[in-house]
């Protein structure tokens, strides 16, 4: 998994107050889950870019007063109207200690269903994984060459290297639906069997 810096410092102030003067600044009030004793700081929201709005999970050094912490974001909060990032919350990682962390879905493939006029639809963006930071992965494959329509792939399907997944097993998480097209195409199938049915009925047999 692939790594991110984020600079920040820490906050010499806690309160609503606070964090209301940080946000005017451009900044991010911020929250370190630590083992001992919980960090707060405060890092520029332009620094979350490459974090947050991305299609894969990463491990994240943050320097604080020049003072690194290896932490995974576990939780960030938007607002509601505007959509700037007005509160993070990271968890400190140890080497040798597993780290619960979400990751996102990454779909590969040409499904046979699709082919066949059937709507891809992802039921689970992300999912919640378990592993030494080492082998946490930056995405979830999920390969859908071989699902026909009604065809899913669920949790339990899943399976990586070290890690344990926390979803419930029976979740689905991308299924081919049945599509207008479909639906279409299978009704004019039939149709045309019909007719030609009806035509075989109607042609007078060779004497």
């Amino acid at each position: 998994m692939k790594t991110i810096e984020i600079k920040g410092s820490l906050r010499t102030e806690l309160g609503k107050k606070s964090s209301k003067q940080i946000r005017k600044a451009e900044g991010v009030p911020c929250v370190i889950y630590a083992k001992e004793n919980n960090i707060h700081f405060q890092a520029p929201e332009i620094a979350f870019k490459n974090l947050v709005f991305t299609h894969e999970a990463h491990l994240v050094d943050l320097n604080l007063d020049n003072k690194e912490y290896k932490a995974v974001l576990q939780d960030i909060q938007f607002h509601p109207v505007s959509d700037r990032i007005i509160h993070a919350d990271f968890v400190q990682i140890v080497e040798d200690k597993p780290v619960i962390i979400s990751v996102p879905v990454s779909v590969h493939g040409d499904s046979i269903g699709v082919i066949a006029g059937g709507k891809l639809s992802i039921r689970k963006r992300a999912l919640k994984i378990k592993g030494l930071p080492k082998d946490l992965p930056e995405h979830i494959p999920v390969d859908i060459t071989d699902l026909k329509i009604h065809d899913n792939v669920k949790v339990g399907d899943l399976s990586m290297n070290n890690i344990e997944f926390l979803d419930i097993n029976k979740e689905v998480v991308v299924t081919i639906a049945t599509s207008r097209v479909a639906v279409k195409t299978e009704g004019e199938g039939e149709g045309e069997a019909e007719a030609a049915e009806g035509a075989a009925a109607e042609t007078p047999a060779a004497e």
